[in-house]
């Protein structure tokens, strides 16, 4: 499905950093959603490149590809766990437990496809902590493997009340 305009206001980056022109699948039951990723000269950092075809061909940068893994996450948090940036409520990358880069994303080159899957979820009131994996593919290869950790904190305050750093109550 194309990008809702209500998913690209409510996101913490704008157009130029959401990276994502579709979203392919949601499934809500598994946690597990599936973003398109168009690759071109354009891209952030990419677009920097200093480019030798043999030692150093134009690619998909890896710190782009860890950049989409949290756009795939705000996906799933929209979408699955219902939360809204404009609510309240915002996510931080809290840890990249492993990430390997398989293959050269190409550019120019067939979109990425992004996946992501939730493999543990603990919700609170104020805090939800989520374990990720993360496969990226270009056409039939595997680009990028990753497992990470984020927290989705809702940040507003009733007054005279704050949310306690490093708190587990919730």
């Amino acid at each position: 499905m194309a990008l809702d305009p209500d998913f690209v206001a409510d996101c913490f980056y704008g157009p130029g950093g959401q990276l994502i022109d579709e979203i392919l699948r949601i499934d809500a039951e598994n946690h597990i959603v599936v973003c398109r990723m168009p690759v071109g000269a354009e891209l952030p950092i990419t677009r920097e490149q200093i480019v030798h075809p043999v030692r150093h061909p134009q690619h998909v940068s890896g710190a782009l590809m860890v950049h989409a893994t949290g756009i795939v996450g705000f996906v799933h948090a929209y979408y699955v766990l219902g939360l809204r940036h404009a609510a309240g409520w915002v996510g931080y990358g809290a840890r990249i437990e492993s990430a390997r880069f398989h293959n050269i994303a190409h550019v120019p080159g067939d979109a990425l496809v992004l996946t992501g899957r939730v493999t543990q979820l603990r919700k609170g009131a104020t805090r939800i902590l989520v374990k990720y994996a993360f496969e990226f593919h270009q056409t039939d290869k595997l680009v990028y493997q990753s497992k990470q950790t984020a927290m989705w904190i809702q940040t507003n305050e009733a007054p005279g009340e704050t949310i306690a750093e490093g708190s587990e109550s919730d």
